[in-house]
């Protein structure tokens, strides 16, 4: 049967909470579990609630039941109304308690690495029922799509749907080993010691187009996109590469000293800010919210 709308229209809070427990523990008998309710029940209100919409929720399959594509289009709303409902029926320190679910995080891989991963332990510890599901890659997820829940971003995003906070500022600096920068001494010209920096596909990266600029006849070492890879060549002592400056309080990495002739080069170093993103709909609904505020509190003190 074909859904009458992505909307829940007028269906019964009760009918959306069941729906709720269901997509989230994939079967009704764990569904029921988690409400007070019996199987049956779980059942037959599925039931209502499908006829409602007029669409189907959810395949049974060996494996339980696995959400269809009517019912991951009206998730959004049935989170938004759950997150609605217990503004009304709770107070924060509720909301904390009962956040639980799937929070998908787009994160570029290199801060991922460094500053994402290391915070998740406490994240769990404070939230056991919230799980993450991390897009470390380059490519940018659309938040207005539903593509993710949150993204940490370096360039500030627009759209009237998203919710915006800046956690910080980061100057790039020059670094290398603690040998390497032992070395150079006082590095004379950026063309004087070797260098790790971005593959072509990133050539016009602010990071590689300063390297280009100020070090043309540079010894490049490794050219690589993979921002952990130039990391851990710069930590074993390959060559100097351009990191943002908070990178150094995480790597066993020394930033470079230079000659006065250079300070004007290096004042054209570029800067990252750091912006955290979510979608409106979604910013109170309580297993989004809290990772916010959790993000919030680790990265707004380290950026």
């Amino acid at each position: 049967m074909a859904a009458r709308s992505q909307g829940l229209g007028d269906a019964r809070w009760d009918d959306v909470r069941i729906f709720l427990a269901i997509h989230r523990h994939g079967s009704l008998g764990q569904a029921g579990a988690r409400l007070g309710l019996d199987t049956s029940t779980v059942s037959r209100r599925l039931t209502a609630l499908e006829a409602s919409l007029g669409a189907r929720l959810f395949d049974r399959t060996r494996e339980g039941l696995v959400p269809t594509r009517i019912a991951e289009l009206v998730l959004p709303a049935a989170e938004a109304m759950e997150a609605a409902h217990r503004r009304l029926a709770r107070d924060a320190s509720g909301a904390e308690a009962d956040a639980e679910g799937v929070v998908r995080l787009s994160v570029a891989p290199g801060f991922a690495d460094s500053f994402v991963v290391p915070t998740l332990v406490r994240l769990r510890a404070r939230h056991p029922g919230i799980r993450i599901e991390l897009d470390a890659s380059v490519r940018v997820l659309d938040l207005t799509r539903h593509e993710a829940d949150l993204a940490l971003r370096s360039v500030r995003p627009e759209g009237a749907d998203l919710v915006v906070t800046k956690l910080g500022s980061a100057r790039w600096v020059a670094a290398g080993s603690e040998q390497l920068a032992k070395d150079a001494g006082r590095v004379e010209a950026w063309d004087a010691v070797p260098w790790i920096t971005w593959d072509r596909d990133l050539a016009s990266f602010p990071p590689a187009r300063w390297l280009a600029r100020h070090a043309p006849g540079a010894d490049i070492a490794l050219r690589t996109s993979f921002f952990l890879s130039q990391i851990t060549a710069a930590e074993l002592g390959l060559g100097a590469l351009l990191i943002p400056e908070v990178y150094l309080r995480v790597h066993a990495l020394t930033p470079l000293r230079f000659a006065s002739a250079l300070e004007a080069s290096a004042a054209e170093w570029p800067s990252d800010d750091l912006w955290l993103v979510g979608h409106r709909a979604l910013r109170d609904v309580p297993r989004v919210s809290a990772v916010w505020s959790f993000l919030v509190e680790e990265l707004r003190s380290r950026w």
